[in-house]
């Protein structure tokens, strides 16, 4: 465990960045809007959970080799991007008739859990985050690298970070589910949205791939 003294000022810097909405936040969000307030609770979690991945990656070194090659991190940069433009053609195409903002392949909260682990997994600025910020409030004097003590203590920090946006990210997808549930009664508005939902994925996918490894 990191010592006791940084763990207010990591809670309180962890709440503040997740709080600015990201490609996680959009598509939680999304999800609400288009499918009311259980999809976006299972979209929440399935990005917490592909999160943890990337904790566990900068745990054993992972995301240094993802940070240090250009080829690794191009192929999951590219991966990410593609898949963020699939989501926004196939969202963009939808014909849905008895919901209009269905979102595409994600028909129940088990699909919507599953597309979120995979935002998150193929997003390779997640796992630089983690690198370049849990490391901050890490303690070298308890371990060197490869101890375990560092190692744990990258863990408990990662997974302290994800406890704090499965607070955020939740009341995120609480009040988009319940806008969603009341505008899902408008046709129009619906047809609108899965448009703009489309839109988004795509300038996601597109802003995620022009965009260097100093980005954020």
């Amino acid at each position: 465990m990191p010592d006791p003294s940084t763990l207010i000022p990591f809670v309180i810097a962890s709440a503040i960045l997740v709080l600015i909405p990201g490609p996680a936040v959009l598509y939680i969000v999304s999800t609400g809007i288009g499918r009311g307030r259980r999809m976006a609770l299972a979209s929440m979690l399935g990005i917490e959970t592909g999160a943890l991945f990337h904790v566990a990656a900068a745990a054993v070194g992972l995301s240094a080799v993802v940070a240090s090659s250009v080829v690794a991190y191009s192929v999951v940069k590219y991966a990410g991007a593609a898949y963020l433009i699939y989501l926004g053609i196939k969202t963009l195409r939808d014909r849905g008739e008895s919901n209009p903002l269905r979102i595409p392949g994600a028909t129940s909260a088990r699909g919507a859990f599953k597309r979120g682990v995979i935002v998150n997994i193929l997003n390779p600025k997640l796992a630089l985050f983690f690198l370049a910020f849990l490391p901050q409030f890490v303690v070298p004097a308890r371990g060197s690298v490869p101890s375990p003590s560092v190692s744990g203590q990258l863990v408990f920090l990662g997974l302290l970070f994800i406890s704090v946006a499965i607070v955020i990210d939740g009341v995120y997808a609480m009040t988009s589910g319940m806008i969603g549930n009341l505008l899902n009664r408008s046709e129009r508005f619906a047809r609108v949205q899965n448009r703009l939902a489309g839109a988004t994925y795509i300038a996601l996918g597109a802003t995620a791939a022009v965009t260097g490894s100093n980005s954020k």
